[in-house]
């Protein structure tokens, strides 16, 4: 009976405890009494633990390929040492930065750079027919894409930087994100790469 009782306690424990135990009763006569011997296995969480040191889910790959480590200015340099130009804009979309470089002649090239490692992924070559209107808007300024883009990134994180080639308001356009995710447009200007507020940003 002693027996019995004993099995059944070291029984529960084991199942509140969540392992698998394996519950062993020795008795010699009824008036002995009994002596439990309790082994609990532990291998799952082992094995949790040396997959946790392995480095299996390490957040260090994710770190290391985030967006944002490769600046706008950092990715215009990189086009441009891919394709040969003049940057016309810059933009971070779809998970890689796409940049518009104005070749030879009417000859535009779109050329994607790796947001995380600054590696140009590839370009493609297209013909357009406002490459005189961008030549134009460009005729005596000084300040590029990139410097444009270096400028822009006092006011926070640049995502995207554009030339404005309409009317009298001429220059670069540069959006940038602050660490809250909230948008704000800037112009910079093309011979000062003075930074202002766009005043048609609500």
């Amino acid at each position: 009976m002693k027996r019995n009782i004993v099995i059944a306690v070291v029984t529960a424990a084991a199942l509140v405890g969540g392992g698998t135990a394996t519950a062993l009763a020795v008795s010699g006569d009824d008036d002995d009494a009994s002596t439990p011997v309790t082994r609990t296995d532990d291998d799952r969480d082992d094995r949790d633990d040396r997959s946790d040191d392995d480095g299996g889910d390490s957040d260090d790959g994710d770190r290391a390929a985030a967006p944002g480590d490769v600046t706008a200015a950092d990715a215009i340099a990189a086009a441009l040492k891919h394709t040969p130009g003049t940057a016309v804009s810059a933009e971070l979309d779809d998970g890689s930065w796409e940049i518009d470089v104005l070749g030879k002649g009417d000859t535009w090239h779109s050329v994607r750079v790796d947001p995380g490692t600054g590696k140009v992924l590839g370009s493609s070559k297209d013909d357009e027919d406002d490459a005189a209107e961008v030549r134009a808007a460009l005729k005596g300024t000084s300040v590029t894409a990139e410097q444009a883009a270096k400028a822009a990134a006092a006011k926070g994180t640049v995502v995207s930087v554009d030339l404005d080639d309409d009317g009298d308001d001429r220059g670069w356009e540069a959006e940038t994100r602050a660490s809250g995710g909230d948008g704000q447009d800037w112009s910079v200007g093309l011979t000062t790469a003075s930074v202002t507020a766009d005043r048609d940003d609500d």
